[in-house]
Order: structure tokens, then sequence, then C-alpha cells
């Protein structure tokens, strides 16, 4: 078969749609980008055999998809699962995934300790997360586990020490009608939630970042203490609902002599 004519696209001036003879005449045979077209050599009365234009056809196929990982990933950094799960999404196959995945890792546009390293300086500087779960977060998107491990490793104690401190602080100034004790236990979990060591978390809590509001508590005991005695009385009286209301309110972390004291004042109004 004889190229007849190559011309530009009209929607796409890197693409070339490539004319082949018929008869007297000329018709459409296939498009290449322009790389492809050059890498070939491409032109006016070149002589195509069925096999080269196959080969032709799978290489520009290639570097197709080749130009949307390129493009996918000039959004953001991506691991090579990220690259990996796109390529096979946009239905690359097998071999072509991998010759993509080898030139990308060749032309160092893939690199997961980079991207690691990357993610989680952007993590610390743009979120209030621990390194365990920005960890976790790296593994999920196929980082392995000892790059992971290294990349966190920039968290050090003094600055999960820091985030820490400054999310309690944070938290302790929404005031909840709660003991302190249980307050604590609460920040204890959103902590670890946020990926915190529990070393860091036991200082922290341990430490003088929030004080005892006494005031609060016992605005806190008695309005716990109101609400268990309307929830018993109907139930219970005398010797038996003093029991009830005092083991809810202890199990609610308030302390045993507040409590009496609280329900000496109450139930004597």
């Amino acid at each position: 078969m004889k190229i007849t004519r190559i011309t530009t696209q009209k929607k796409s001036k890197s693409r070339y749609n490539i004319f082949i003879a018929d008869g007297d005449t000329d018709k459409y045979g296939f498009s290449v980008d322009e790389d492809i077209l050059i890498k070939f050599g491409l032109s006016k009365n070149d002589e195509l055999d069925d096999s080269t234009i196959e080969q032709i056809l799978e290489k520009d196929s290639l570097h197709k998809i080749y130009t949307q990982a390129i493009n996918f990933l000039s959004y953001r950094m991506r691991t090579k699962k990220e690259i990996r799960d796109f390529l096979i999404k946009k239905e690359a196959e097998p071999e072509e995934v991998e010759e993509i995945m080898d030139r990308l890792n060749d032309e160092k546009l893939i690199n997961d300790k980079q991207f690691a390293e990357m993610f989680v300086r952007t993590r610390i500087n743009t979120s209030s997360k621990g390194p365990n779960v920005i960890k976790r977060e790296l593994m999920e998107k196929g980082v392995a586990a000892n790059i992971a491990t290294e990349a966190v490793s920039v968290f050090t104690y003094d600055l999960q020490y820091e985030k820490a401190q400054h999310l309690l602080e944070k938290k302790s100034q929404h005031k909840k009608n709660v003991s302190f004790r249980k307050q604590q236990e609460q920040w204890r979990t959103q902590l670890m939630q946020k990926g915190f060591s529990q070393d860091v978390i036991n200082e922290v809590l341990s430490g003088d970042t929030v004080d005892k509001d006494e005031e609060a508590e016992q605005e806190a005991l008695r309005s716990q203490a109101e609400k268990l005695i309307r929830k018993f009385e109907k139930k219970y009286s005398d010797y038996e609902l003093r029991n009830k209301v005092k083991e809810g309110l202890y199990r609610k972390g308030f302390n045993l002599d507040s409590i009496k004291n609280v329900l000496e004042e109450i139930l004597e109004e």
C-alpha cells in the first residue's frame, strides 16, 4: 500500500491522517501521533505492507496510553501502583502496562521513595494527622512498608508532641457536659485515631496542656446527676435511687466524694 498524502488533524495538531492509494483515488488509512510519524519516517509515496502497518498502529496505541499516563502525572506525583491502576483502567494490554512502567521508571517520572517523602512533608504542613495514619495512607497508595516507615521517620517525637498538643488545645476549647476524666478518654481516642504514638499521647495528656476546670466539672456533674435522677426516680426511691445515680455518675468519670456532695445538695432541695 502506498501513502498518497498526510494531513494534520483539525482537532489535534500533533496527530496526522495517513491516506493510502485506492485505485485511481485514495482513502483514509489510519492516523498516528507526530512522534510515531517521525519514528517510522512516514512520508508521501512510501510503500507499506500489512505487517508494517500493524507495527505502526501498535506503537501508536502504546504512545497514546503513555501520553495519557504523562498527563495523569502532570497534576501531582503518583505511586507506581496508582500509575499501574490507571493504565489498567485505560484498558492497556499487560505487555503495554509493563513497557510504559519501565519507560516511566527509566525517565525517573515515578519514584515511590520521592513520592512518600513529599507526601509526608505535605501532610505534616497541611493536616493534623500523626505518623501512623500517614504511613497507613502511603501503604494504601501502594508504597512498600519499609519505604513508608522510612518516610514518616521525619515526623520526630518533638514534632508529634507539638502537633498533638496543638490539637488537644483546640479540642479542649469546646467544653462538653461531661467529666474531665471522660473528656481525657475521648481526647485519647481522638489522638489515637489521628495517628499519634502512645508515648506522645500519654505525655500530652499527663502534661499541663489542659487544666481541669473545677467549676465546669461541678456544672457537668450537677447536670448529669439531674438527668440520672429524672431517669431513675419513677422506678427507684431513696437508697436505691441514690445508689443508681451514684453508679451512673461514677461510670461517667466523676469523683466519688464530689458525687456524694452533689447528690446531698440536689436531693435535699
